[in-house]
């Protein structure tokens, strides 16, 4: 009899290694989710878009990398290769905006908005459903830290922004803070900004 439970033990065990064998097999590389993403946040095709145009690019990113969490790939080594991937060479540039890119994701997490609903409207670049937190049941949207009311030159630079539950962004309007003048001194430390333009 204990043989018998020892056998199927073993054989239980052998199953499960097979399972996880086949199921890592399957799982996309990395890098087919760090070229997704480096297509949406090129800084070439970025520059041609129009105002607020790169609103939705937040959106997909956030589906990108939990579908590549999802596979099992950590989240930062996503963001950090499709940021390389995608032509950004200033080191400050591609720490800010791979940085922004986990923020968004675990603002996304914290929110609520990675269940099959809401990755399906994230993917199409819309806003998703706030299941979690005080904001509950309303929708998320894509905000600039550094408004481009002040500062119109950081409009669709990924590391500007943000996603955020809409009623937050609806209540901020185009305030310069200590959070958005730490963030210009950045752009500008970047190559973003110009000196001139930051004074």
């Amino acid at each position: 009899m204990a043989l018998k439970k020892q056998l199927l033990g073993c054989r239980v065990l052998f199953a499960l290694a097979l399972l996880l064998a086949v199921s890592s097999a399957l799982a996309a590389p990395l890098e087919t989710y760090s070229e997704k993403l480096a297509s949406l946040i090129e800084p070439a095709k970025l520059a041609t878009l129009k105002k607020r145009a790169a609103n939705p690019r937040i959106n997909k990113a956030v589906a990108i990398l939990e579908d590549a969490r999802a596979d099992g790939h950590p989240v930062e080594a996503v963001a950090v290769d499709a940021v390389k991937r995608a032509g950004y060479t200033n080191a400050a540039l591609v720490k800010m905006t791979s940085a922004e890119l986990v923020r968004n994701h675990d603002i996304a997490t914290k929110l609520g908005v990675l269940n099959p609903e809401g990755l399906e409207k994230l993917r199409r670049g819309n806003a998703a459903t706030i299941t979690a937190g005080p904001y509950k049941g309303g929708k998320t949207s894509v905000d600039h830290i550094v408004p481009v009311a002040i500062v119109p030159e950081l409009d669709n630079v990924v590391a500007n922004l943000e996603l955020l539950p809409l009623r937050v962004n609806e209540s901020k309007g185009a305030k310069m803070g200590e959070r958005q003048r730490d963030y210009c001194r950045r752009f500008q430390a970047a190559g973003v900004l110009t000196e001139e333009r930051l004074r």
